[in-house]
């Protein structure tokens, strides 16, 4: 029977594999987002990108905002995991 089913699916291998695709891919965006070592790169840019006058105040301080919520959801999950 699995032979059959798996002749029987064929026409759907496409479908599948493309499906398979994009869950690794949202899977490594999830992993990359999580990141608290990628997150505190992307601080450390902010913090250039207001020192150089790239940016004002009110941008830093949204920006760092988020930056900041994600490294905390970052570090609670790890803590649950461990």
């Amino acid at each position: 029977m699995g032979l059959l089913k798996e002749v029987l699916l064929l026409p759907a291998a496409p479908v599948r594999g493309t499906a398979w695709v994009l869950r690794q891919v949202v899977a490594e965006a999830e992993r990359q987002y999580h990141d608290p070592g990628l997150i505190q790169r992307e601080l450390r840019a902010l913090a250039r990108e207001l020192d150089d006058g790239l940016i004002d105040e009110a941008e830093f301080d949204r920006r760092e905002d988020a930056l900041l919520d994600r490294l905390e959801a970052a570090r609670e999950e790890r803590h649950r995991g461990q």
